[in-house]
């Protein structure tokens, strides 16, 4: 990489310390804000994402800030052990995702500070919910449409993402064998055939593909791409270093097609493709005031989840990848919606021109390209190598 280059990357690094810092005290009893002005409340989901940017930085300020949004989570988990989906609000119930963000966040913040109990009846009461969460009574994890992350976009049944959340942090937490059976049961095939065997349950990986579904339950799942949960599977090491390989390769020629064709202005993959379009089977009526192809959840741009790329792909060994993604993210997150910051920080970008549509100095896009920029440096993927090493305990 050019000294220049270097110098680029130093100075974005230093813009997303200054994002976070200012984001670091919000409105609402001091806890961190989600974004510099457009969103001051602390969503969970958002800030347990931001731990892996936080923990890299080592910065005294940010790690006080994020154990005071673990600890106010800790104080408003229900009795059963669900973590709301807003850090103060305990009423504001229903994610399937913050419980297992949670429990991440957790692990990460006990290897950071060395608290090996730190909120261990939260965790353990947050272990038995998830436990609780698998209509099969068994461990992948099921979720309702619009429940996760992508509140705009339906996933039924077992998802990819969330259940890649569920395996990383049992493996942080030292919970080897239940991380296994999740392994294993997200290793089965999708079922295709229109008919459920006898004993025979569904899983994530698709045939012929090197990725995993989207979701999947019963005979019905999603073939369509989800980067960020592909990108944890081989973080985590769900994907053997082999599919990972594969995977990656697989991402950018299907990227390239996209640019070719004109669905895709920026050489970094989007969240989800190929897009939903009108006439798909699985689209909805509110996809086209919220979700229309290539737009936030259906196909954007999303700084964080590029972050989480560019890991993965430090993970698989692709260093020389990795190296060229993470300057394209350094030039994405300069861009900005009010003009007024060297460093936009933004939510997503819609794909097909490269504009930003999000709000700008968004804490987990500051939070990821630290991490992402970390990664690349060390040529490591920070706490994942631990999760990686330890599979197969």
């Amino acid at each position: 990489m050019k000294e220049t280059d270097l110098q680029y990357i130093e100075k974005a690094k230093a813009a997303a310390l200054e994002v976070l810092l200012h984001n670091a005290h919000g409105p609402f009893m001091g806890l961190p804000r989600t974004a510099g002005w457009g969103y001051p409340e602390p969503y969970t989901r958002d800030l347990m994402f931001s731990i892996l940017g936080i923990a890299v930085t080592k910065n005294k300020i940010l790690l006080d800030s994020i154990r005071k949004v673990l600890e106010k989570l800790a104080e408003n988990q229900t009795e059963r052990g669900h973590i709301p989906s807003l850090v103060h609000d305990k009423e504001d119930r229903g994610s399937s995702d913050t419980t297992p963000l949670f429990l991440l966040g957790v692990g990460i913040f006990r290897k950071v500070s060395g608290e090996e109990k730190f909120l261990n009846l939260a965790v353990i009461k947050a272990l038995i919910w998830m436990e609780y969460q698998s209509p099969s009574d068994r461990y992948l994890v099921a979720q309702q449409p619009t429940s996760d992350w992508r509140d705009e976009q339906w996933v039924t049944g077992y998802g990819l993402f969330v259940n890649t959340i569920v395996y990383s942090y049992l493996r942080l937490l030292g919970r080897h064998d239940r991380a296994e059976s999740v392994h294993r049961e997200m290793s089965r095939f999708t079922i295709t055939g229109g008919t459920i065997h006898h004993h025979v349950h569904e899983g994530l990986v698709v045939k012929h593909k090197p990725y995993y579904a989207f979701w999947s339950y019963k005979v019905h799942s999603s073939e369509r791409f989800d980067l960020l949960g592909n990108s944890l599977a081989i973080l985590s090491g769900i994907a053997s270093p082999s599919r990972a390989d594969e995977m990656v390769s697989w991402i950018e020629e299907e990227c390239a097609a996209m640019h070719k064709r004109g669905e895709l202005a920026v050489k970094l993959p989007p969240n989800f493709f190929p897009y939903i379009n009108p006439d798909d089977p699985d689209w909805h009526p509110r996809y086209e005031q919220f979700n229309n192809p290539g737009e936030y959840h259906n196909g954007g741009i999303w700084p964080f989840i590029c972050g989480f790329y560019v890991a993965a792909l430090v993970a698989a060994k692709r260093y020389t990848l990795a190296r060229e993604k993470l300057l394209i993210l350094t030039h994405c997150v300069q861009l900005s919606v009010s003009d007024n910051v060297e460093f936009g920080f933004n939510e997503w970008i819609k794909a097909q021109d490269g504009k930003p549509m999000g709000q700008d100095w968004q804490t987990w896009s500051a939070a990821l390209y630290l991490y992402a920029a970390q990664c690349v440096e060390t040529e490591n993927t920070p706490y994942f190598d631990e999760i990686r090493t330890n599979k197969g305990i």
